[in-house]
């Protein structure tokens, strides 16, 4: 299997390397050169250890990569199966898709897919700790090392730093907007005491420190010489391993039709993870794109312009995103595959921060994706309702409860799965506000508080940024 950049202008490389670079050299992201099918049976994929339906998309995208090598089999056991190198992670993992990434039914149609029981209480954790012992392989494999750079909203930071820290192979640079994340989130980047962890505080919103990780990869001297990769979701592994739980889940509940899901969003690596499993043969359904205030996706579909707004900050910070990078893959087979299309309208809107969908890409895109934003006040309100269940729910997972019913008539009729993307305890000030009551951190990482913190401050430019690399780096050369 070979890898291609979204703008074309990339020579095709092997899923390692997609994996290792991140961001492709013309400034596009990498996508599969053509589509692979998941051969195990729907029957299969219900019944399998959660371990072994990764091990099979793996398989699919990965080909040679990894056939006949037992050290992928070690990767993808450790993320799901193994003695973690902390025991209080072991709750999550170990076992069966009901403990990894289980569905809760909360409504005759309605299901709950908790993601939020890895390290650092996030969805991204799924993805992440199969990363970790992947980078692992691959590095020792070529007796090499990483600089990794992440540009976080919030929840990839921590999850990158429970998956990363101690290894041997890679240094960890977090970038995370100051003020602008959850005491809670911050601990989970800046607490773990690995020295091969960096954490930035950014003067600046995520988009800034998105922006910056960008331009240090478009720096082709120093990002060679820094040895540079991302872990953010425009790597495609986060993609491939996200799309695991929407097979699953969609295999688990597909009985009576289509299964859809509503997706919490911002930077729509996750949707496009749902997506993902739909061209594998997945029986997904609509894909709902919920987000926020800000809603640059929502503005998208419903007047076809892709067009940048100011950040605002809201209660689901880890949305407050206006750029949504992840976008230019599902823009690239709406546009049939015409990376030079592609690369004329990111031109575009580097240009002038905006550009038009043609017709025909617009109409494909509503094919399968519905949207729609929500505020604030619905989120809290959205918040109260759900714990009056006793079922507490984060802002994001809230923000997607709340879209689904702006949506209704665009839905299949079938059931509906609502991505709880990160563990209320992460947002105790939002919660307490929606409903009075501060929820408690789970046992596992009870201690957050009293830990140690480190982390650096720094403005929102990035040579400031490359200098604090430069520096620290051992892939530096």
């Amino acid at each position: 299997m070979r890898y291609i950049s979204t703008r074309g202008q990339a020579p095709p490389v092997s899923f390692l390397d997609a994996m290792l670079a991140g961001l492709a050299p013309d400034g596009g992201l990498y996508v599969p050169e053509s589509w692979p099918a998941l051969k195990t049976s729907p029957r299969m994929i219900v019944r399998m250890h959660y371990s072994g339906v990764a091990l099979r998309v793996l398989e699919a995208f990965a080909g040679a990569d990894v056939a006949s090598e037992e050290a992928i089999v070690d990767a993808v056991n450790e993320a799901y199966i193994d003695a973690p190198r902390d025991p209080l992670d072991s709750s999550w993992r170990g076992k069966w898709p009901e403990t990894v990434t289980p569905l809760r039914q909360v409504r005759v149609a309605d299901w709950l897919l908790e993601l939020f029981h890895g390290p650092s209480l996030s969805f991204k954790d799924v993805a992440m700790q199969l990363i970790g012992p992947l980078y692992d392989f691959a590095l020792a494999k070529r007796d090499a090392r990483l600089s990794v750079v992440c540009a976080t909203s919030g929840d990839t930071g921590g999850a990158a730093v429970e998956a990363l820290k101690g290894r041997e192979h890679v240094d960890l640079f977090v970038l995370t907007p100051k003020g602008r994340v959850s005491d809670v989130q911050r601990r989970f980047m800046t607490t773990s005491g690995a020295a091969n962890v960096h954490a930035i505080e950014v003067d600046g919103d995520f988009d800034a420190c998105q922006s910056i990780v960008k331009g240090l990869f478009a720096d082709r001297d120093f990002a060679e010489r820094a040895q540079l990769s991302g872990v953010n979701s425009i790597n495609w592994a986060r993609i491939v391993a996200q799309s695991v739980y929407y097979q699953i889940a969609a295999h688990t509940l597909s009985a009576h039709g289509p299964v859809d899901f509503v997706v919490p969003t911002g930077n729509f690596g996750d949707a496009y993870s749902g997506w993902v499993a739909k061209r594998m043969g997945a029986p997904v359904g609509r894909i709902v794109l919920a987000t926020n205030a800000n809603d640059i996706l929502v503005r998208a579909l419903d007047t076809g312009r892709y067009e940048r707004g100011a950040s605002r900050a809201t209660l689901s910070p880890a949305m407050d995103i206006q750029v949504a990078s992840n976008f230019e893959r599902i823009l690239f087979e709406a546009l049939e595959r015409d990376g030079a299309a592609v690369g004329r309208l990111y031109a575009q809107l580097a240009q002038s921060d905006g550009f038009d969908i043609p017709p025909s890409a617009l109409e494909r895109l509503r094919a399968d994706f519905s949207a729609a934003e929500v505020d604030d006040g619905a989120t809290l309100q959205t918040m109260a309702w759900a714990a009056q269940d006793d079922a507490p729910i984060c802002p994001h997972t809230a923000v997607g409860y709340a879209a689904r019913s702006k949506v209704t008539q665009e839905l299949s009729g079938g059931p509906v799965v609502f991505l709880a993307t990160a563990h209320p305890a992460k947002f105790p000030d939002t919660l307490e506000r929606a409903t009075g009551v501060r929820p408690p951190l789970p046992a596992k990482c009870a201690d957050l508080f009293e830990r140690s913190e480190k982390f650096d401050s720094l403005p929102a430019d990035a040579e400031a940024v490359k200098t604090y690399i430069r520096e620290r780096s051992r892939a530096w050369s």
